[in-house]
């Protein structure tokens, strides 16, 4: 039977210099943490899914995913705090989109790896 940790303790030095090296700042480290934390919610991802087809009003994503305008609404205000969607106002309608490439990339990423694009 494979075992899947070491049976012995070695430590390569010039290794974990190269990944500390490369290692980001605990502060960003814990933001990135926070951010997925937010993407681990299926409602979010699929109000995500739909914002990387097409910007849609509130009411467009409840109609969507089958929930009131209300529950849309708070978690919208929660991906618009972490900067994930962005909305401008036309008239009396408030439209949401991604706030930028990186987020389309996520939810591409993420939908890729469990369906094996």
């Amino acid at each position: 039977m494979m075992q899947d940790s070491c049976q012995v303790t070695v430590i390569n030095e010039q290794r974990i210099a190269q990944a500390r090296a490369q290692m980001p700042d605990e502060a960003v480290l814990v933001e990135v943490a926070e951010t997925f934390k937010l993407l681990g919610d299926p409602t979010r991802m699929k109000i995500l899914q739909a914002l990387a087809v097409t910007e849609l009003c509130v009411c467009d994503l409840a109609a969507l995913l089958e929930m009131t305008s209300s529950a849309i609404s708070h978690q919208l205000r929660l991906l618009r705090a972490r900067g994930i969607v962005r909305f401008r106002k036309a008239g009396k309608i408030v439209y949401y989109t991604l706030d930028d490439s990186h987020v389309q990339t996520l939810v591409e990423v993420s939908l890729c790896h469990e369906t094996e694009c």
